[in-house]
């Protein structure tokens, strides 16, 4: 489970006031929001839409946020068998859902392969139903793929890093096929731009980035590949 003092504490409270914020300023209630977030790409034909779990949904936001081709990328819940889960629910397990998030795309301007290169360093593969500091099947990694290529490149890129001999333990991400993807709550939509502080607490008190230089070296957070 996630630290408590770290990213439990307090939750309600943000959520409130987060939720009066929003209200004053757009006239609108939760549901309203949550619903406008939901990925649509049906808005453009050209867009593609891809889902990844790696642990806190918070942390996986900003790599894929700052890539040229990448309209949106929503945090939420998937892969379990409980409809319109909340946090509280799926933080406490045994819905069956991941913490992931939701990322519309340009595939014209970024590529799925780049996607899962940004994904894998951004996790720590080597861990089952765990990441970092957060323990429970709610923080597994999975890539949850959208069709048979992005299934054959997601095995790909698992298999490729399997042979690379990078690691000498087991690579625990599952590739799954994608199912119904529930938008988390507002607050925790881009938090670490709504909540900085104690967004850089948790990550370093978690220990992410220390784990990901260990694992990755100059790789890690996904630095550029050589071909992508």
């Amino acid at each position: 489970m996630k630290l408590q003092t770290a990213k439990t504490l307090g939750l309600a409270a943000l959520s409130f006031m987060a939720l009066l914020l929003i209200a004053s300023l757009t006239g609108r209630g939760a549901s309203a929001d949550d619903a406008a977030m939901a990925p649509n790409p049906d808005q453009g034909a050209h867009l593609a839409v891809a889902t990844f779990a790696g642990g806190c949904f918070w942390c996986m936001e900003p790599p894929f946020e700052k890539l040229d081709g990448v309209k949106k990328v929503v945090s939420g819940y998937t892969g379990g068998d409980v409809k319109n889960p909340t946090y509280e629910q799926v933080s406490e397990g045994g819905t069956g859902h991941a913490e992931a998030v939701q990322i519309t795309y340009d595939p014209a301007k970024v590529s799925y392969k780049k996607l899962l290169y940004i994904f894998w360093r951004n996790t720590d593969p080597l861990r089952k139903n765990a990441q970092f500091c957060d323990v429970g099947y709610q923080y597994r990694t999975a890539i949850f793929t959208h069709g048979p290529e992005q299934k054959k490149l997601a095995e790909e890129s698992k298999e490729e890093l399997e042979k690379s001999g990078r690691f000498k333990k087991p690579i625990e991400t599952e590739i799954v096929d994608a199912g119904p993807f529930y938008p988390a709550e507002t607050y925790h939509q881009d938090y670490y731009l709504k909540n900085p502080l104690r967004y850089k607490f948790y990550r370093w008190n978690c220990g992410r980035d220390q784990r990901l230089d260990q694992l990755w070296g100059d790789e890690a957070r996904g630095g550029e590949p050589a071909e992508h």
